[in-house]
């Protein structure tokens, strides 16, 4: 078990601390360069998500009221392979150096072996933390506790300011906007596109209306489908992000989701749903979007985004560290 210093108050996080937290990560972020903004409302959902125990699987560090740190430890329902668990934490850009990045570390292998036994204890497991490439302190400490570098994901962004190249929809199928009516089906055509991509597990309908056509960040107006009949076979989903808006003051759309069924891969269907996404982004007053890449993606997605000119622009790294 974690032992924290005797001068900070350490305690599980509340939706009442969401505003602190807020200004915690808005400070990280001015250091890290993570181009990641929170407000107290985006932390409240993280909150909300019905496979997280706050009380047992968060932490924060408090000095005299403030937010200096935090740690927050996440189990998946469903599994392919190996379960992995994965954090989030940071700790304040004034408070760094002062041991709680270890402590935070100890406190979250401890409790990602709890929940490894509690869910699944049958498979092996490993713990997956994730930082930008510059972070060099986050990546000393994921070593000193005998983590390696496992996968790389590039951040890329295409800006409007050249035209955006319409794609005609192959004859026989149709190119038809997001509607509550297809939630389910693209659920299911979700998981069975991302069997073959890295860390990806099957979602539950929980997960799916929370983190993607239930997220508060979610903009269905900018979501496109691609049916064959009524089988969806490619999609593209969009999401804003409020904190980004009002840190940055350009309208971004980050492209969440975007993918092809088996059957249908190497037609460019997926460029057809995206297309349509950023399309129909610019002219509602997205000035920009933006994803994030496996770098080895086995669709070749990397490449298609670089046709539709989106260019890198940061990287970041996922360690694992194995607990069985």
């Amino acid at each position: 078990m974690a032992t924290f210093p005797e001068w900070v108050e350490a305690r599980p996080i509340e939706t009442s601390d969401a505003v602190e937290w807020a200004r915690m990560l808005t400070d990280v972020q001015k250091t890290d360069g993570s181009d990641e903004y929170y407000d107290p409302e985006d932390l409240v959902e993280e909150l909300s998500d019905p496979k997280l125990k706050p009380d047992l699987d968060t932490v924060g560090l408090w000095v005299d009221g403030e937010m200096v740190a935090f740690g927050v430890v996440l189990w998946r329902k469903n599994l392919l392979d190996v379960d992995r668990l994965n954090t989030d934490s940071a700790v304040g850009p004034a408070w760094r150096r002062r041991g709680l990045g270890k402590a935070l570390m100890t406190w979250m292998i401890s409790r990602a072996r709890e929940l490894h036994e509690q869910h699944h204890p049958e498979a092996e497991a490993e713990l997956n933390a994730s930082v930008i490439s510059t972070n060099t302190g986050a990546a000393a400490l994921f070593s000193s506790f005998g983590f390696e570098e496992c996968r790389y994901f590039f951040e890329l962004r295409r800006v409007f300011d050249s035209p955006i190249p319409a794609i005609d929809v192959p004859a026989g199928l149709r190119l038809v906007p997001f509607g509550p009516e297809y939630d389910e089906a693209l659920r299911l055509t979700h998981n069975e596109v991302f069997l073959d991509h890295w860390g990806s597990t099957p979602k539950d309908e929980d997960t799916w209306k929370l983190w993607f056509t239930g997220s508060r960040a979610f903009r269905s107006g900018v979501s496109f489908l691609v049916l064959d009949g009524e089988q969806i076979i490619a999609y593209a989903l969009g999401y804003e992000y409020d904190a980004d808006t009002a840190a940055t003051g350009i309208r971004e759309v980050y492209v969440g989701q975007v993918g092809t069924v088996r059957s249908h891969r190497g037609r460019g269907l997926a460029a057809v749903a995206l297309s349509a996404l950023m399309r129909q982004a610019e002219q509602v007053g997205f000035k920009r979007a933006s994803l994030g890449v496996d770098a080895e993606n086995p669709t070749g997605a990397l490449g298609l985004y670089e046709r539709l000119g989106y260019q890198q622009y940061a990287q970041s790294i996922t360690y694992r560290l194995p607990l069985t």
